[in-house]
């Protein structure tokens, strides 16, 4: 007549661990929702792009094509209308900007300044990288702190602290081996001397080159 009450207490028993079991286990997060990311205030429409892309057209390779062709007679020169970085390089050099500032103190990273820039008439850089697109334009990038105010260009000095271009630039050279005199004006089209640069073998630069130019292949506009 007891067995009855033995299955009864050893249901309750189980539901009594179950409950405890149950009440020990964390609860199931949700996957949280990623923010929606706004549009920057300087995003332009297709329009305004084809707008600009074709003054430049219009005042600036009718000006380089005659140019650089008068240059090298016998070789036919295109000019060069985009440059191009690897997606995952941009957001690697981030990254990478952000790390050396930080090591080196710098309280915030406030731009990154494109340069307007032209590739020798040589087989090689100074670096031994070979020339793809000989006097093509391109442009390479900086990182900028502000000091006082302004936005200057910054790279890491052999003391590992931030040291702005423009002092070191009245020393000798720039931070990729070109030299350029304190009067010299440059010019689209117009290739600055190359040189090799000793003043930075300590030091860390952080521009950004060597994208993809073109065309070819053709153009998006």
């Amino acid at each position: 007549m007891k067995r009855p009450n033995s299955i009864a207490t050893l249901m309750l028993c189980s539901l009594l661990m179950l409950s405890i079991v149950n009440c020990n286990q964390e609860p199931k997060k949700e996957k949280p929702v990623p923010p929606v990311v706004e549009a920057p205030a300087n995003i332009i429409s297709l329009d305004e792009a084809n707008v600009i892309y074709d003054n430049y057209t219009k005042h600036r390779v009718t000006l380089i094509e005659p140019y650089e062709q008068q240059r090298e007679q016998d070789e036919d020169f295109t000019a060069g209308r985009f440059v191009d970085f690897d997606y995952d390089t941009i957001k690697q050099y981030i990254a990478y900007i952000d790390q050396e500032a930080k090591d080196a103190g710098v309280n915030k990273v406030t731009k990154l300044r494109l340069y307007f820039a032209n590739y020798p008439n040589s087989d090689k850089f100074p670096n031994g990288k070979k020339v793809i697109h000989k006097r093509q334009n391109s442009i390479f990038m900086v990182p900028t702190l502000d000091k006082g105010g302004i936005n200057y260009g910054f790279f890491i000095g052999s003391n590992g602290k931030a040291e702005l271009i423009k002092d070191w630039r009245d020393s000798s050279t720039d931070g990729i081996g070109v030299h350029i005199g304190q009067t010299q004006k440059a010019h689209a089209g117009i290739m600055p001397t190359f040189t090799l640069n000793s003043n930075l073998q300590d030091s860390k630069s952080l521009a950004l080159n060597f994208g993809q130019g073109g065309p070819p292949p053709k153009t998006d506009f």
